[in-house]
């Protein structure tokens, strides 16, 4: 998950944010502001105790208001009315792998018409060989326990422990979309990235309503053309955590740095984002005259500065365009995040698209944040690595 290193659990004690965003913050080349009128914002607790190393936030859209959070060590949470349930929705320990701080169970999504079929999908490291399983699970008999049959969708083998990518989110076409990591290693030392005939490296997109046990859709880009035919992107090092806007049918990813830049990238169909020719803007292998045509180039890029175990930028993490009602200041920004630094970034990108800048600061928050999550109103949500979710709201 995180830029080479150690996770660390963090018990962040009380919430010490600096809130307020200067007017005269710089604003990256190639994006418009965002409106600075009462544009100051905190963190409201929900969930502060109860946790254990939360990764992922996101809702079932069957209308229930219900939040359901990711645990590494292998287990579904169920935030109901802001009260943590005691009992798992789904509980995973006993298969997933977390020997390491990249492993676990990585991500979660619910299938598009989960209110009528029960049908969700995880992502997770399994024991004993750490080889990455996408699998689906069904709604058990009461809305708020599933079953644990398992039917697995794929299964790729990591060469490293780290680098394991691990989201699954379903796309505005019905598809679900799964993101891996290059294998691990410094350096992408396999050059999986731009293997095609490896799955590592990449954005997937299979068909769950088809086929046995998924379908190719017919319009991914390698079906025809050589390559894994799973495969919808390509040239990525490890994107931890992407989204989609709905309203513009975009994908954000934002794809973890090796030593010096993290990079948001807008991915379309058949795209190759560069890693590891590139690092953001950057050539990386070679570090000279690296051949760049036919290249996706990052939407936005940061660059790591001082020292990570002292809160330094180290390791980028996507979330959300945000679309909810309760911010309109941020409608249509992206908003992301550092895991060292405990930033939160907004960008909102212009019609010439982004370039290399540094990122606005909208929070700084002190926290390890994991992830960020969404509930069915589309308001944003931030996880602390060391066991508290908080809800991003106007001050």
């Amino acid at each position: 998950m995180m830029q080479d290193l150690s996770l660390r659990l963090c018990a962040t004690v009380g919430i010490a944010l600096t809130l307020a965003m200067p007017m005269s913050l710089p604003v990256m080349a190639g994006a418009e502001s965002v409106p600075t009128q009462s544009l100051s914002f905190h963190l409201a607790p929900l969930v502060t105790a109860g946790l254990e190393r939360p990764l992922f936030l996101t809702h079932a859209g069957d209308a229930s208001r219900r939040l359901f959070v990711v645990e590494q060590p292998g287990a579904i949470r169920i935030i109901e009315q802001g009260v943590l349930r005691k009992a798992p929705f789904l509980d995973l320990r006993d298969r997933v792998l977390t020997d390491d701080p990249e492993r676990g169970l990585l991500g979660l999504a619910f299938h598009p018409d989960y209110r009528r079929n029960g049908r969700f999908f995880v992502n997770y490291t399994r024991q004993p060989d750490g080889a990455t399983v996408v699998a689906e699970y069904r709604r058990g008999g009461a809305p708020d326990v599933a079953s644990r049959k398992e039917r697995v969708l794929l299964v790729v083998s990591q060469p490293e422990s780290n680098h394991n990518g691990g989201m699954v989110a379903f796309g505005p076409d019905g598809y679900l979309y799964v993101g891996l990591g290059d294998g691990g290693g410094p350096g992408d030392p396999g050059n999986r990235g731009q293997n095609l005939n490896e799955l590592l490296g990449k954005i997937l997109r299979i068909d769950v309503d088809h086929g046995d046990p998924y379908a190719i859709p017919a319009d991914n880009p390698f079906v025809t053309e050589g390559g894994r035919p799973e495969i919808y992107a390509v040239g990525l090092r490890n994107p931890w955590r992407f989204s989609f806007d709905f309203r513009r049918a975009e994908l954000w990813v934002a794809d973890v740095g090796q030593y010096k830049w993290e990079e948001i990238d807008l991915v379309t169909r058949g795209g190759n984002y560069g890693w590891r020719l590139m690092e953001g803007f950057h050539c990386f292998n070679p570090a000279t005259a690296c051949p760049t045509e036919g290249l996706a180039l990052p939407v936005m890029e940061y660059r790591h500065d001082g020292d990570r175990r002292a809160g330094g930028r180290c390791s980028i993490i996507g979330g959300y365009v945000y679309r909810g009602l309760a911010m309109p200041a941020l409608r249509g920004a992206y908003l992301f995040g550092d895991y060292c630094s405990g930033e939160v970034f907004v960008f909102r990108q212009s019609d010439e698209g982004g370039q290399d800048a540094s990122p606005t600061v909208l929070l700084k928050t002190g926290f390890r944040i994991s992830s960020f999550g969404q509930d069915e109103e589309g308001e944003v949500y931030v996880l602390d690595h060391g066991g508290g979710i908080y809800r991003l709201i106007p001050r």
